[in-house]
């Protein structure tokens, strides 16, 4: 099969340090054929640098006859109008999560689903992380599970980047488009969050969609579908969020804290009365960084730990040869975009939680 040809919307930070690079290592698989950003130097720097073609627009990129995938990697706000534009092309499609802000454009776009005939996989890159694959064969049955721990205590990419990338963060875009974006996002986020809601819930939700639904849609990939949400509550101005999820004869508890420290510290942990399994994650910013499993067991002389690693396999580069999977057998994702609505039907109950909590 010749090099799927690859189109990516958005060249920012996650494009540059990541998506890119990996494309570039997989060219048995893709070739990075066009580009568009809304940054003249940016899309000048990655032409040269991948000699993709740069495209005028996104709507020509999607519909250019040159493109078999198209890699949506703009900022949230645009991510519905792309995709529904990728669906009406028929072009396989990667979209960066969050998939959308709201469960009403996730809705729009499962309408289309029914006539879209290629796939569509959602970018949760710590679903395909290798402790997180390997942890799965490792879990106590659910019936015995007693408690599950999840946390994000983390300072944001910059932080790493600044220090090991040269990643360009632009100064050109046009003023006028900066607003009008800003003005679009924060009327998705007040669907869900309310017209009047104070600040400190509109950057907790946005926390949510940017940081914890990949720990949300972890944990469900792991443990399955919770309930409901007991409590939530947010501090620190909205950047810290605690979380407590329903399973019934368990509670799942996330803390979400981002801080400017330049640490990354994030954990899954599942619990019965004689066995914990902890997938242990470092930043996805700086590549093939190794995730860790450790699984502890109760044994006669005391606790006993087994450790399954460091394990470099990178979980990016996993995400995309899943995907390319997917696109050569015609299978469907676990990633998908009816997987992403459980998530963001969870933040907005989580947001219903705060409210009541405030």
């Amino acid at each position: 099969m010749a090099p799927l040809r690859v189109g990516l919307l958005g060249l920012g930070e996650v494009a540059q340090s990541i998506h890119l690079p990996v494309l570039a290592d997989q060219r048995d698989r893709w070739s990075i054929a066009g580009v568009y950003d809304v940054s003249p130097s940016l899309v000048t720097l990655i032409t040269s640098e991948y000699g993709a073609k740069a495209y005028d627009s996104a709507e020509a990129l999607i519909n250019s006859p040159d493109i078999d995938v198209v890699f949506v990697l703009s900022s949230d706000d645009t991510h519905s109008r792309f995709v529904r534009a990728a669906m009406q092309a028929d072009k396989h499609i990667l979209l960066e999560k969050p998939a959308c802000l709201t469960v009403r454009e996730i809705d729009e776009l499962l309408a289309l689903m029914p006539a879209y005939k290629k796939t569509l996989f959602v970018g949760y890159m710590r679903r395909y992380a290798p402790a997180y694959l390997a942890a799965r064969d490792e879990l106590p049955d659910h019936a015995d599970i007693t408690h599950v721990r999840i946390f994000d205590l983390i300072s944001e990419g910059r932080h790493f980047l600044k220090k090991s990338q040269n990643v360009l963060y632009p100064d050109d875009i046009d003023p006028a488009l900066l607003a009008r974006g800003a003005k679009e996002r924060d009327a998705l986020i007040r669907e869900v969050v309310g017209a009047d809601a104070p600040a400190d819930l509109v950057r907790a939700y946005r926390g949510l969609t940017a940081l914890s639904s990949h720990h949300i849609s972890a944990m469900r990939g792991l443990i399955g579908e919770p309930q409901g949400v007991v409590a939530a509550h947010r501090t620190n101005g909205g950047a810290n969020t605690s979380v407590t999820f329903d399973y019934g004869h368990f509670a799942c508890l996330y803390d979400a804290v981002v801080d400017d420290l330049g640490l990354f510290d994030a954990m899954i942990e599942v619990r019965s009365n004689t066995r914990r399994v902890r997938i242990i994650y470092d930043t996805p910013y700086i590549r093939s960084l190794p995730t860790r499993l450790e699984v502890t067991e109760a044994g006669p002389l005391g606790p006993v730990t087994k450790s399954f690693g460091p394990l470099y396999g990178d979980a990016f580069s996993n995400e995309l040869e899943t995907f390319h999977r997917h696109i050569q057998e015609g299978t469907q994702p676990l990633t998908d975009l009816a997987d992403s609505r459980r998530d963001l039907a969870l933040m907005a109950e989580i947001i219903g939680r705060m409210k009541e909590s405030a």
